[in-house]
């Protein structure tokens, strides 16, 4: 379970809660009661890799399909 701390708070306990971080523990950092940021240790398989890893794995299995060819052009055509 993460622990919340301010920002204000993490900031002055800042050597600290890199210490407790280097032996497994995590942080949220809240900004006026708001989750900002999450302090994890270095590796750790958070939502963002899970989620990275479940897109690649859909991706590869999708069908590809050939959308032809196009020019510079028409890549940047103005629809105006």
């Amino acid at each position: 379970m993460d622990e919340t701390v301010s920002a204000a708070d993490a900031n002055r306990r800042f050597s600290h809660i890199l210490r407790e971080v280097r032996e497994g523990h995590s942080y949220v950092v809240t900004s006026h009661g708001r989750p900002v940021a999450r302090i994890v240790p270095a590796g750790d398989e958070g939502v963002a890799s899970r989620s990275r890893a479940a897109l690649l794995q859909r991706l590869e299995r999708q069908i590809v399909v050939d959308a032809g060819r196009w020019t510079r052009d028409e890549l940047y055509e103005d629809d105006r």
